[in-house]
């Protein structure tokens, strides 16, 4: 277990001494390892992950950003205003669940008249993604998104676009194309990815920004900048409480030899708290500065969708200082069961225009 901000840096660096070619999750390396090792971009390591990765990067290129960026904006504009307009909402369900979804199916280009449909796939897909026994609801979910993103992939190999699945079932990674399994574990893993930081690290930022009245002020007053507060948010919440790994050669931390072969964790949500790097971390401060966070990883692995979460973000922050007088929970809020995902599943709270 690596705690230290430093020590999780290292190893995230390092991807010879740890490896994630076995699993990037404590429940899956313990279980024996990931069958999607050396397939999937989150799972695979040295020079095929480098050139998956620069296939990848291009679906998530300025330009298409910058249009994506804009449906962000209107998506997160027409939703906050929904529930503003009621007063009451649950922030989880009503908000936060909407936006990120809605975002990854611009991303990949899913068709307007699918989306209604794949986004609530999707959401039951996702309520039980980490679950030691997902329900029948949700593993006929899963295999509904699979089946869909495989046909999807199929017409974008013989009418390409510019979007992610088109990059994927395009192009090539160590001169040869992608297999229809790769594509579609591919396209899960951003659907994945995309849904959960976003998502979790709005809910549980607007509990925080209730919890510290102080800050909230300051925030809502316009004395920090959005941009300040989102990284700060991160931090606080922290979505991916771990990351696993499993040492690819005997090494040592601290005094203490990790032997090839053993599973390792680093823990994003002690590397954010060390003291040794922030002052103050048991504290919410919204303009802190400098705030090295480790939510979105570090080295070869940091999340390739880390601008898109931080652009939903943001436009969530912005709407919220510039057209929310007050936030209030209304009901009892209910924490996620998991020592790997980290947030509010359900936020019932009343909100009070300006």
């Amino acid at each position: 277990m690596l705690s230290k901000h430093a020590d999780v840096l290292a190893a995230y660096r390092n991807s010879k001494q740890f490896t994630s070619m076995n699993g990037n999750m404590l429940g899956t390396l313990l279980r024996g390892g990931d069958s999607a090792g050396g397939r999937m971009l989150v799972v695979t390591d040295g020079g095929r992950h480098s050139a998956l990765r620069r296939l990848m990067q291009t679906g998530f290129g300025p330009r298409i950003l910058g249009v994506v960026g804009e449906f962000v904006e209107r998506a997160t504009a027409e939703v906050l205003a929904a529930a503003l307009e009621r007063g009451d909402c649950d922030f989880a369900a009503d908000v936060a669940s909407a936006i990120p979804l809605a975002a990854i199916c611009e991303l990949l280009a899913v068709p307007v008249a699918d989306r209604p449909r794949i986004l609530d796939l999707t959401r039951s897909a996702l309520e039980s993604e980490h679950d030691a026994q997902p329900s029948i609801r949700s593993r006929l979910a899963q295999s509904e998104i699979l089946l869909y993103y495989a046909r999807l992939a199929a017409k974008r190999r013989g009418d390409p676009g510019t979007d992610a699945v088109s990059m994927l079932a395009t192009g090539l990674v160590e001169d040869r194309p992608l297999t229809d399994e790769e594509v579609v574990l591919n396209c899960y893993n951003l659907i994945i990815g995309g849904d959960e930081t976003a998502r979790l690290s709005m809910t549980s930022g607007v509990l925080a920004l209730m919890e510290h009245g102080g800050e909230w002020e300051r925030f809502s007053r316009g004395e920090v900048a959005v941009p300040d507060a989102v990284e700060e948010i991160l931090r606080w919440t922290t979505p991916a409480i771990h990351v696993g790994r499993m040492a690819g050669t005997d090494v040592e931390v601290r005094g203490t030899t990790i032997r090839a072969g053993e599973v390792v964790t680093m823990w994003n949500v002690s590397a954010n708290r060390d003291e040794d790097v922030f002052d103050r971390p048991d504290e919410l401060i919204l303009d802190r500065t400098p705030n090295r966070h480790v939510t979105f990883g570090h080295g070869p692995h940091f999340c390739l969708g880390a601008h898109l979460a931080k652009v939903e973000l943001r436009a969530l922050l912005a709407y919220l200082q510039r057209n929310v007088a007050a936030m209030e929970p209304n009901g009892s809020g209910h924490w996620l069961s998991s020592n790997f995902l980290n947030g509010v599943e359900s936020l019932p709270i009343t909100l009070k225009a300006r």
